[in-house]
């Protein structure tokens, strides 16, 4: 199957990319197209226009802070798992591009465009969430920095405007001390996890955060201060567990206990 026939659009500006939305209530962006390709082709979605925003140089810039960076949204997989800029996580960023499907979609998908997305099962979105990263979107009514919690609404479903475009994630740089573990549970290598767990820990900062992601909605995250895990490395399971239960994780015993083993091995990672 092909898509249905559509117009395009490539805009070299982040304002001439809000320009065409706003004027076209039923356009999509393209950036690495690892997702909204195959959508297209089994016509799940079928836009009048595609705006293509891979030939805006602002959304391949890199804004380094004293606390944080900034990667714009055009970022590939592959440039983080190259380590091609000051990585604010010590790392961790980079690793877990390293285990997202294949070299050849990290050379094309992109950061701003998984998160855009929302799929639960996808690595940034629970890596992310346990960083704390925010995301910065840019529309008509000018720009606005969302934290990512509060971006994601629920599987597929976002605050992103028609008429905006998420134009950037802010990345809180890690101590020299932190430490971050990522885990994801899966039928085989490449592909979209049944499980994720990710956590960091930074006591400079008074950090802790445990995500379990692949749920069937938002994923789970986890503050540990406000959960009252204490500041001790590793956390107990047993509160995590209690509220992985509370936070709406449904399905039998089985989907529980992966989600946990997940969660434990990120941690074991972390302490590696």
């Amino acid at each position: 199957m092909k898509p249905v026939a559509f117009d395009y659009e490539r805009p070299h500006t982040i304002e001439g990319a809000v320009g065409i939305l706003s004027g076209n209530s039923d356009a999509k962006i393209l950036a690495g197209g690892q997702t909204l390709g195959p959508m297209l082709n089994l016509r799940l979605v079928q836009p009048t226009l595609i705006v293509d925003v891979t030939r805006i140089p602002d959304l391949t810039r890199i804004e380094e802070e004293e606390d944080a960076v900034t990667l714009g949204a055009c970022i590939t997989h592959a440039a983080i798992e190259d380590s091609r800029f000051a990585d604010p996580s010590n790392g961790f960023l980079a690793e877990v591009a390293r285990g997202i499907a294949y070299r050849a979609v990290r050379t094309r998908g992109t950061i701003g465009g998984s998160l855009a997305h929302a799929d639960p099962a996808a690595d940034w979105l629970s890596c992310l969430l346990a960083v704390g990263a925010e995301v910065l979107l840019t529309g008509p009514r000018g720009k606005r920095r969302v934290a990512l919690k509060e971006f994601v609404r629920g599987a597929l479903d976002t605050e992103l405007a028609p008429d905006e475009v998420l134009d950037g994630v802010r990345i809180p740089r890690f101590s020299r001390k932190a430490r971050a573990g990522f885990a994801k549970i899966c039928r085989k290598s490449g592909e979209f996890a049944d499980a994720i767990g990710a956590v960091v820990h930074d006591s400079d900062r008074g950090v802790l955060q445990l995500v379990a992601g692949a749920t069937r909605g938002q994923p789970i995250l986890i503050n540990g201060e406000a959960e009252g895990l204490g500041a001790s490395f590793p956390p107990p399971l047993e509160p995590v567990r209690e509220k992985l239960k509370q936070s709406g994780l449904v399905g039998d015993a089985y989907e529980l206990n992966i989600h946990m083993a997940a969660i434990k091995r990120a941690i074991a990672n972390a302490q590696a």
